[in-house]
């Protein structure tokens, strides 16, 4: 079945996934948003045990996601992978350091003995939902803005500067980004509390945190929007990778569907910030997730389609990545290809065990009867 795919569609079947994994792991970046709110919502020892309790049975499926989404670029677009994470090396290795701090709180804030003490967890939770997500968004944002790197003829690349990828946060378009995804990250968490837990302090004390955080939420995402639709792009005319005003506009305008796709995912996040603040609606977290995730796709795909580069090069423009000259092998693709027919199981298992833990919502009598919680 693959076999009969064109090299390329091959190649855009591939990002098309990549950016589909990419937007669940936004969506699931609701957790680390959590984390930064535990002393916001939570004002005594029993409404934090809730908080972290409602977080932590979600927690492994972010961390899943994230590590389907760098598995996936490795395999399918090797050159990019080894350029990125192996050149921009200083702030991915912060990026995994934000995320091993994370896994080892959920497992020892509330063990007996515990040296460091639970604040300290907490605080390691609080580093993973901020620092660690605004830093990510950053390191996406440079997929739009280049990075300095450099291809050898063999294909070899390196980074031309010792900062090693640090300098993404000196770029206002990347931090935007950043903020972006943080102050969203903080808006869906705000609406899976409304949604998973059942405490009239917790749920008052989000709601007026929701109100802030959504307003922060629009201001950057408007922001974006435009710095978005009037930043330059890289592009392949054929020859060579040439610099291309209002690119990510007209990528947009060549492809309505991408358009429409980011309009209504805009529409249902908006949407369910208003049901939640003016309607008391707890089903908030439904529409903005699917908003998430539509909005993230269209995002990624911009890069992945009509001849863009999915990571320029500020150093050399011809040393420029697009989905092309990144990619694998045919034989790899086309291999992978069956691999991925096994990801609709994989998606339903989640939404399984996920409609599993949350057939009721949490209680404070449920967490106090629960010795094994987090």
């Amino acid at each position: 079945m693959f076999e009969k795919l064109s090299y390329l569609a091959l190649q855009e079947y591939w990002w098309f996934l990549i950016a589909l994994l990419g937007a669940l792991f936004v969506f699931m970046t609701f957790v680390q948003g959590g984390q930064t709110l535990l002393n916001k919502v939570a004002k005594s020892e029993d409404e934090k045990d809730i908080v972290i309790a409602s977080l932590g049975r979600k927690w492994e499926l972010t961390f899943t996601s994230l590590v389907m989404f760098g598995g996936a670029l490795f395999a399918a677009f090797p050159l990019f992978y080894a350029t990125s994470f192996g050149g921009a090396y200083y702030v991915w290795m912060a990026i995994l350091f934000c995320f091993i701090i994370q896994a080892v709180s959920y497992e020892y804030r509330k063990k007996p003995d515990n040296f460091l003490g639970q604040k300290t967890f907490e605080i390691f939770l609080f580093i993973n939902g901020s620092l660690g997500i605004i830093l990510i968004g950053a390191a996406v944002g440079t997929l739009f803005t280049g990075g300095n790197f450099i291809l050898s003829d063999m294909n070899l690349s390196s980074w031309t500067l010792s900062s090693r990828g640090l300098e993404a946060v000196l770029n206002p378009f990347n931090v935007i980004l950043g903020l972006v995804v943080f102050f969203l990250a903080r808006v869906q968490a705000s609406l899976y509390f409304l949604n998973n837990i059942n405490h009239e302090g917790i749920i008052n004390n989000t709601r007026r945190v929701l109100r802030n955080d959504a307003i922060l939420f629009l201001a950057f995402f408007i922001l974006f929007c435009i710095l978005l639709l009037t930043l330059s792009g890289v592009a392949y005319d054929g020859n060579a990778f040439v610099v291309v005003k209002y690119k990510f506009l007209l990528n947009f305008l060549a492809s309505p569907i991408l358009l429409g796709i980011f309009l209504v995912g805009a529409l249902l996040v908006i949407y369910a910030l208003f049901i939640s603040l003016f309607k008391k609606s707890q089903q908030g977290i439904w529409f903005s997730g699917v908003g998430t995730v539509l909005v993230v796709l269209a995002l990624f795909s911009l890069l992945g389609f009509n001849n863009t580069a999915i990571y320029p090069s500020l150093s050399d423009l011809q040393s420029s990545l697009d989905i092309r000259n990144a990619a694998a092998s045919r034989y790899t693709l086309v291999a992978m290809s069956y691999v991925s027919l096994l990801v609709p199981f994989v998606l339903g298992y989640i939404i399984i065990v996920w409609r599993k833990m949350d057939q009721k919502q949490i209680t404070s009598d449920e967490i106090q009867s629960d010795s094994h919680h987090y």
